[in-house]
């Protein structure tokens, strides 16, 4: 989001909340994330491609809907046309109809639209979703009511964000987009499949599906699914929510007050901070943190040091800051996001930094991929040390290949998961010593910044694979740290 993206929606919020009949907030709601999500795409250069999209996003949005949608005996309804309630049905209506109606901005002056390009013709637009809608609805009808709807919906999801980040796969998708645009193919890059959100929306889109399996998803109806799955403030930069605490925000906006002064001012205050952070600190130190050219320029392992340290004060504040602007943003708007961070470079083991840095992605993964594959493999009786590495490897993994799938993320990741290892080593034979220190105050402070020097060390010295775009690059900076080059 940029500044004015910010303002507009804080202002906007003002309006939302002091004009808007109650009634019609969730509606605002869903009919705001729509819009926002092409008006925050930014521009790509394969022709109409920054409209496909937003527009993908809301086909899979769609699809994840029924693939998790329960049998109507299980919500005590009955349905109306194709097993849709009057109130799906609408919301398709309303859905389509937004995003027709921003097709057809085509014919505005550049500066009026509120897509990154020109949009594509709206024939072919109403075209492309009538034949979106007929395979959904196919589907629908061939796999509805099978218990493995869920889990085959949770792979395609996953086939697709492998599709799109891995270099080679998204390189060759744009070749192929470019010659259905009438563009050369020997342009196409990776990056040209530049899909804006989509990574958070494919957490959400799991964690409903595999919620679904499990049977501890509510029932939603689309009007929920759908503004959960996209909801504005958090769909560039989370915080990752969970579908059954948003919907009891999202329910309760019929009894939200209006022009709330304790809401507004805490909703605002949280906006301002998180302006400061990243718009005022974060941007300033981008000038003095890590990255390829500055390493370059750097001339002695102590010029490096600063560089690290200050791309990982910059890479925290950057990203608490937009957690902190999207939580206020919701908070304006009814609706309280989860935290995201809690100090995270003031905590005293590795362990401890990874429950309060991005919380809501170290959570998702703790609970869809720590906690299946630790069951699955005591279940086979692997020895308890090995599969707590496995598990807390393949964890660590897992978040470091989404943000991309790169040689230096699964570096990170590995990192981070020999780290944790190591702790949990450390701690279980530490345990019993450590609790002998509530008597010796001292002994045990003096452990707790020596537990802090070492995380923080660690944390930071991690961050090279993270910053870096290459292997030999990073090698070459980590042993440059420490005076060897």
């Amino acid at each position: 989001m940029t500044l004015m993206h910010i303002l507009f929606f804080s202002l906007a919020a003002l309006l939302y909340a002091a004009l808007l009949p109650a009634r019609w907030r969730g509606w605002m709601l869903l009919i705001a994330s729509v819009v926002a999500i092409y008006w925050l795409q930014p521009a790509l250069p394969v022709r109409n491609l920054d409209f496909i999209l937003p527009t993908a996003t809301l086909v899979l949005a769609m699809a994840g809907w029924l693939a998790t949608k329960p049998a109507p005996t299980e919500v005590g309804f009955k349905p109306t046309l194709q097993g849709l309630s009057r109130d799906d049905l609408l919301t398709l209506a309303v859905t389509v109809a937004l995003v027709l109606g921003l097709s057809a901005t085509r014919y505005l002056a550049p500066e009026l639209r509120p897509t990154p390009s020109r949009a594509p013709d709206t024939l072919a637009v109403a075209l492309g979703l009538i034949v979106a809608g007929g395979v959904l609805v196919v589907l629908w009808r061939l796999l509805a009511g099978r218990r493995s709807l869920p889990g085959m919906a949770l792979l395609a999801v996953v086939a697709l964000f492998v599709l799109i980040n891995a270099g080679p796969t998204a390189a060759a998708l744009s070749g192929a987009l470019r010659r259905l645009a009438g563009q050369s193919a020997d342009l196409a890059q990776a990056t040209d499949i530049g899909w804006l959100g989509f990574s958070y929306v494919a957490f959400r889109l799991i964690h409903t599906l595999r919620e679904r399996q499990t049977g501890k998803l509510p029932a939603l109806s689309l009007r929920e699914y759908l503004t959960y799955l996209i909801f504005f403030p958090a769909f560039t930069a989370g915080p990752i929510d969970r579908a059954e605490r948003f919907v009891q925000d999202y329910r309760r906006l019929f009894h939200l007050p209006g022009l709330d002064a304790a809401r507004i001012t805490e909703g605002t205050a949280r906006i301002l901070v998180g302006l400061c952070k990243k718009f005022v600190v974060a941007d300033s130190l981008a000038l003095f943190a890590l990255n390829a050219t500055n390493a370059g320029q750097a001339q002695s392992a102590g010029a490096l040091w600063l560089l690290l340290y200050g791309y990982a004060l910059r890479l925290f504040l950057d990203f608490s800051g937009y957690s902190d602007i999207a939580i206020g943003i919701g908070i304006l708007y009814g609706v309280r996001l989860p935290e995201n961070f809690d100090r995270p470079y003031l905590r005293t083991n590795i362990t401890a930094f990874w429950q309060n840095w991005h919380m809501t992605l170290s959570s998702w993964a703790r609970f869809y991929v720590f906690s299946p594959l630790s069951r699955a493999l005591l279940g086979r009786n692997v020895a308890p040390q090995l599969a707590v590495f496995l598990c807390q490897m393949a964890t660590m993994l897992v978040i470091g290949l989404w943000h991309g799938i790169t040689p230096t993320f699964v570096v990170w990741g590995a990192w981070h998961g020999v780290g944790l290892f190591v702790h949990k080593l450390w701690s279980d034979r530490t345990r019993k010593w450590y609790l002998s220190l509530k008597d010796r105050p001292r002994v045990k402070q003096a452990w707790s910044v020596a537990g802090w020097l070492i995380t923080l060390q660690f944390v930071v010295l991690g961050w090279v694979w993270f910053a870096l775009p290459d292997l030999g690059a990073a090698w070459n900076v980590l042993v440059r740290l420490f005076g060897l080059a």
